[in-house]
């Protein structure tokens, strides 16, 4: 599978938005692994959402002379300054490669348009391509009523150009099961050129659905991080058009 070199739009379907809870449940190196299948959340739609934002110290806060010549810019919210110096560069996409149980792979991303499908194969659908870092973010749908289907899910994210590291975006991937607490992973590990990586694996495990932590940071795109999993796709480099970006 290759990339198209254009990315064609798509409106967000509505979905089952999951259970609002409170509570989360953050996947660490100490923990690693939840049962979506033990916790009741094995069926409806699980939503999988990417945020980030700049960090105004990162991106070169307003300067001393600045602030002397208006004062009034210190009392400014941190996003507003964010977004006004360099927050448009910010580009980060959330993909998902699939494994099903017929056999069949592929991937599920902003770049080339390929937004995928709930009610059909792969059962994993993207919402739209959010290039600013904006609160709702990137959101991906995995249709788990066709859970004997899948095989196996990788959630990964990747810097399409001219990005900070991952550290340096606050980046982080929530997912949102229909039943039970959000399950919650940073991207915060220090890896300045790092430009993918794989956030978590969600696989089919003699009918369990286990959702297991892997941010493993890989310095090159996706083709690296299918050589990583075994994946087998066909990659070429694609390019989103200026209007896109």
């Amino acid at each position: 599978m290759g990339f198209l070199d254009s990315l064609r739009g798509g409106r967000a379907a509505e979905y089952d938005a999951g259970n609002a809870a409170t509570n989360a449940i953050e996947l660490t190196k100490r923990n690693q692994r939840i049962s979506l299948t033990k916790q009741g959340a094995e069926t409806g739609h699980l939503r999988i959402n990417l945020s980030w934002r700049m960090r105004t110290s990162d991106i070169g806060g307003p300067r001393r002379a600045s602030l002397l010549r208006h004062p009034f810019q210190a009392l400014r919210p941190q996003e507003v300054q964010g977004h006004t110096q360099s927050m448009v560069n910010v580009d980060l996409d959330l993909g998902v490669m699939y494994e099903l149980k017929d056999g069949s792979k592929g991937v599920v991303q902003p770049l080339g348009g390929f937004l995928g499908d709930t009610n059909a194969p792969p059962y994993v659908k993207l919402s739209g391509d959010d290039r600013f870092g904006s609160g709702s973010g990137e959101t991906v749908y995995v249709n788990l009523d066709h859970r004997d289907d899948i095989k196996r899910l990788l959630v990964f994210v990747y810097i399409y150009d001219q990005t900070p590291a991952f550290d340096r975006t606050q980046a982080a991937v929530t997912l949102y099961p229909s039943n039970g607490p959000r399950i919650e992973v940073s991207l915060d590990e220090r890896q300045p050129q790092a430009r993918s990586c794989a956030v978590v694996m969600i696989e089919n495990v003699k009918g369990e659905i286990v959702v297991r932590r892997e941010v493993k940071f890989v310095y090159g795109f996706q083709g690296e991080l299918d050589r990583l999993y075994g994946w087998g796709l066909q990659w070429g480099r694609g390019y989103k058009s200026k209007a896109e970006r």
